[in-house]
């Protein structure tokens, strides 16, 4: 099997690489390699690798910054897709494409199924239901996996963010009023390999942690596990506080928790994400 995968500097490239089963061949490339939003450099790269499958980790995934710096955003999340979905179509090669729980405004009152309505809240949900729709137009086999509140031991993330306040501040504020599912990066890696080797269907696939929580909730478990393992020397007193309170310039959704019936059926379990939690707090330093 030859992988090219985009993004490979990235949480989800990292872990994918980590997790490659053996035999299998890949071209890692990150911005500085491959510029996807340039067809023909990545046109040339698909044509002289030749994988039988390309992995397009890469995306603009600055949720406030894409708000003002929407061109880029559009390049990449909308752009970058369409034009490796249109090289793989080409070669006859599968294409994997991450999108988000942003694609959807959070008004469901249970959890997401692939068919349900989208309706992104800002620019960058708004560009990865694009890109979404761009690579399928493209290649209508495209694979999409929409992802949630991704966290591992490598770049940054919210767990990183968490145990950082700890050593700065006693005490903190943290929004209790957006529900969504923790996932581990390394678990959407396994997801992403598994279909590959089932030779799955294509269309679009919800694959998120295994049990629902706040940002607050995420927070209390990140404490209390890095406080567990040593890897902090006191838990900062926790406020719970609603949106309002803690303005952005992106609107997120309030609750965005998944169905992964789908790709469950797979025999691709949720990610557990409190075991998974307790071991990226034990990797980091």
């Amino acid at each position: 099997m030859k992988v090219l995968l985009t993004g490979s500097k990235g949480q989800l490239g990292t872990c994918f690489q980590d997790r490659l089963p053996e035999g299998w061949l890949i071209l890692a490339t990150d911005s500085d390699v491959l510029d996807i939003t340039d067809y023909a450099a990545v046109d040339k790269a698909v044509g002289e690798y030749r994988p039988d499958v390309i992995v397009n980790a890469a995306a603009y995934t600055a949720v406030d910054k894409a708000e003002i710096d929407s061109e880029l955003a559009e390049r990449i999340n909308v752009l970058g897709p369409k034009n490796l979905a249109a090289a793989a179509k080409k070669i006859s090669a599968r294409f994997i494409h991450v999108s988000t729980d942003y694609v959807f405004d959070g008004s469901a009152m249970a959890p997401y199924v692939e068919t349900d309505v989208t309706n992104p809240l800002g620019v960058y949900g708004q560009t990865k239901l694009d890109g979404e729709i761009a690579a399928s137009s493209e290649l209508p086999d495209t694979i999409i996996i929409r992802t949630a509140w991704v966290f591992s031991e490598y770049g940054n993330n919210f767990v990183k963010t968490m145990l950082r306040l700890a050593n700065d501040r006693d005490a903190l504020s943290i929004v209790a009023d957006q529900r969504g599912c923790p996932t581990y990066a390394g678990d959407i890696a396994q997801a992403i390999i598994t279909l590959i080797q089932k030779e799955a269907e294509g269309g679009i696939y919800h694959y998120c942690g295994d049990k629902e929580c706040s940002w607050y909730d995420f927070a209390n478990a990140i404490f209390n596990i890095a406080l567990e393992l040593n890897k902090i020397n006191k838990k900062p007193t926790l406020s719970a506080i609603c949106t309002e309170q803690y303005p952005t310039p992106a609107k997120r959704p309030s609750y965005s928790t998944m169905n992964c019936a789908k790709i469950n059926s797979y025999d691709i379990p949720s990610s557990e994400w409190l075991s998974a939690l307790s071991s990226v707090i034990s990797l980091l330093k």
